[in-house]
């Protein structure tokens, strides 16, 4: 085997990293020494404005002294960037699809020709290729960066695409000597399978500042009803979105915010013109991470309801359950591997079958019925369960090569 007694208001613990709220007008900045650093390059297929996860490791790459660069690509909808560290957005002809992943790994791998010497940091299996390719070409160190078991993601099953991209994995995973994933249950995953354990840095949110919520007032939320929180980029199928729309439609005095962007909002948002719930639930297009938080703050209750439809789901642990516990915020959550062993052991909600719709309503009311319970549980949370702690063996991992 290798080893790649007082009562708590969300004013005491919602927080905010004031790293995430530059936002502005640039295709890329630079405020390092960069002539002098050992540049590295982030690669992803996503939309960089709104992906807080690689921002935290860009930010501790730079920390660690490291010139970063991070590529990814432009959408019709990106927001503005202003970061500390380089970066570079693709406009691409074809936006999804295997047309569009050929695009990208071309042009990816044009892109990391122009850059010899550089650590290259590959962040899942669907910018793996063109890294791996530059990386033996130039004989530089490649990092793999599994933010999810990629193969078993619901959108591929059953479809000739994920032969593809087995292909692709088995073809260059056993030849990899740096990888790291976000959970030990994925890495016990590519060890069956490969034989390779991946070192485990979970996905942890910042231990952010103190800061003032904004009022429902400034949100332009209602103040006479609880709200229920659902946020994120990865609003897909099998994440219990549908069973949220229905459980809160049901529910008197309730009102579902759907907070960010995905595959199933289109059809969601058919289904709530169709039944006449636009009273009850609300969508808001994603934002910035900052602005967010708000939203977060001001909920009553946060769901993840990711269900165990597919190995990926099964060991998922997403963001947002740190970003609620940051904000206060107790939850209600389905009852995958990782997800529930974090709600159980700090009691900071409760767990749920999610296709009960019954049961979904009736936990979301006693978790706001009874927040107070788990006021304590959340603000352990808050200081066990930061990025600053999580962090401290990952930059050893980084630091090897400087």
């Amino acid at each position: 085997m290798r080893s790649a007694g007082r009562r708590y208001s969300k004013s005491d613990f919602c927080m905010i990293n004031s790293l995430d709220a530059n936002v502005g007008i640039a295709t890329f900045t630079i405020r390092t020494n960069s002539h002098m650093a050992k540049k590295i390059i982030l690669s992803t297929t996503n939309d960089i404005s709104t992906d807080n996860r690689v921002h935290k490791v860009a930010m501790l790459l730079m920390q660690l002294g490291f010139d970063v660069h991070w590529v990814g690509r432009a959408l019709p909808n990106s927001l503005p960037l202003d970061r500390p560290y380089r970066t570079s957005r693709m406009r691409l002809f074809f936006a999804k699809g295997g047309l569009f992943y050929a695009e990208f790994h071309v042009r990816l791998f044009l892109f990391l020709l122009r850059h010899r010497g550089a650590v290259l940091v590959s962040n899942d299996l669907d910018t793996l290729l063109p890294n791996y390719l530059a990386s033996r070409l130039y004989k530089t160190a490649l990092v793999y960066d599994s933010h999810e078991y990629f193969c078993g993601v619901p959108e591929i099953q059953g479809r000739w695409v994920k032969k593809v991209w087995l292909a692709v994995e088995r073809a260059i995973f056993p030849r990899l000597k740096h990888i790291w994933t976000v959970n030990e249950s994925i890495a016990d995953l590519y060890e069956k399978d490969y034989g390779i354990r991946p070192s485990v840095f979970r996905n942890i949110s910042p231990k952010p500042s103190a800061f003032a919520p904004k009022s429902r007032a400034a949100l332009n939320l209602p103040e006479n009803r609880r709200i229920v929180i659902n946020q994120g980029s990865g609003m897909n199928v099998d994440r219990g979105l549908e069973e949220a729309v229905e459980a809160v439609a049901g529910m008197d005095g309730w009102l579902l915010l759907l907070v960010g962007s995905g595959d199933a909002i289109p059809g969601l948002k058919e289904k709530v013109q169709l039944e006449g719930w636009q009273e009850k639930v609300l969508f808001i297009d994603r934002m910035p991470y900052d602005q967010l938080l708000h939203y977060t703050a001001t909920a009553d209750v946060g769901l993840s309801l990711d269900k165990d439809s597919n190995i990926n789901y099964r060991f998922s642990l997403p963001n947002k359950l740190f970003d609620y516990i940051h904000c206060s915020t107790p939850v209600v959550t389905s009852r995958v591997v990782e997800v529930k062993r974090i709600v159980e052991e700090y009691n900071v909600g409760l767990t749920v079958h999610v296709e009960n719709i019954l049961a979904l309503q009736r936990s979301i009311a006693a978790v706001a019925e009874h927040s107070d319970a788990y006021a304590p549980g959340l603000k352990r949370a808050q200081g066990e369960l930061s990025w600053e702690r999580e962090s401290m063996p990952l930059k050893n991992f980084y630091g090897q090569f400087l």
